[in-house]
């Protein structure tokens, strides 16, 4: 039997990103699969390009009732009603660090007797992702927490973000906020793929920025360093071990520090290197003031490379595609370390 790829309509508000796009749909169904592309009021790529290249259309949101044999594809999470999940899963779960709504998730798989292949999970043989939307998300965040830091200083707090054309739209947006100023920011992970977004949106709008990375952190801490700059962008994924870079005490310390952009963004693991805050902020609220006098706001947005769609799919979709065309044999290779992971999480 034919792969089929069920590749859903994301039901999150300001999710325009897709992981598939028409040329990888064209070069799967060509190897022999089977491709299915909901419509969609929201993804930023346009469904004609699919069409052209074979797939099947299905209405948006009818994944449910897609054959039992399909593999449905998304990006963010499932609707949170609670329904029993029966078909095999791709979508980024966050449901393996002890965060409450993964639990449910898992819970839902149990019921439904579905799968879980996280796209955080699919590794190769060194445990190295095979695919991420890392260097966007840094870049996009490191934005974001600049114009938080531009709104404190004309004594506010950061207005709602939206959608950008591009990065050169981006960068201009930050520069004219910024209105000449020259923070100086840290950034963490500073030789991953999130690292060096957040550093290369830093350095093309004019600032110097500090770049951390294991060898600066293996010490476990405390990190005075971090209070020093303006500006903290982590971009260090909360794994048990992680030491803590902002102690739950920093907002009284003497400080230079005014916003954290927590790009990596995970308050709710028990993990998190930053104990300052307990709850991820949106495009609506970009910042979540936790001191006042001097003030300190966090940036904790969590679908951050969706403010640039169409370069974010294009380059995640690119990573990904070769990993897809192995879904003809799901129960080896990545697939099936990403099943395992799925499996010793259901305990």
């Amino acid at each position: 039997m034919s792969v089929h790829l069920w590749v859903r309509a994301e039901q999150r508000p300001n999710e325009e990103r897709v992981g598939l796009m028409p040329d990888g749909a064209a070069a799967l169904i060509a190897a022999g699969f089977r491709v299915t592309i909901e419509e969609s009021r929201s993804r930023a790529v346009p469904l004609a390009g699919y069409v052209a290249a074979g797939c099947a259309v299905a209405p948006e949101g009818s994944w449910p009732d897609a054959p039992a044999e399909a593999i449905v594809f998304g990006l963010k999470e499932l609707p949170e009603d609670g329904t029993p999940l029966r078909h095999r899963h791709i979508l980024f779960g966050h449901a393996y660090k002890g965060q409450p709504a993964g639990r449910v998730l898992l819970e839902r798989f149990r019921a439904g007797g579905g799968v879980l292949y996280d796209l955080e999970s699919l590794v190769d043989e060194n445990g190295r992702r095979l695919a991420a939307f890392g260097y966007w998300a840094g870049f996009a965040g490191a934005a974001v927490a600049l114009k938080c830091l531009a709104a404190q200083r004309r004594g506010g707090i950061c207005g709602p973000v939206a959608r950008y054309a591009g990065r050169a739209a981006m960068v201009a947006d930050v520069a004219a906020d910024l209105a000449g100023a020259r923070p100086r920011a840290i950034v963490i992970g500073a030789l991953g793929r999130v690292g060096t977004g957040a550093a290369d949106l830093c350095e093309q709008v004019g600032l110097a920025v500090t770049r951390w990375d294991m060898a600066e952190t293996a010490h476990g801490g405390p990190f005075p360093e971090v209070l020093a700059h303006e500006v903290f962008l982590n971009c260090i994924l909360a794994r048990p071990g992680c030491p803590v870079f902002v102690p739950a005490d920093a907002g009284a310390a003497p400080r230079a520090l005014r916003v954290i952009g927590d790009i990596a963004c995970d308050p709710t693991s028990d993990f998190s290197p930053i104990k300052v805050y307990d709850r991820v902020t949106d495009w609506a609220a970009p910042a979540l003031r936790v001191h006042d006098a001097p003030p300190l706001d966090v940036m904790a947005i969590d679908n951050l490379p969706s403010l640039l769609p169409v370069e974010a799919s294009e380059d995640y979709a690119a990573q990904l595609l070769p990993v897809l065309r192995g879904l003809d044999r799901i129960g080896t290779g990545a697939w099936g370390r990403a099943r395992d992971e799925f499996l010793r999480h259901m305990g």
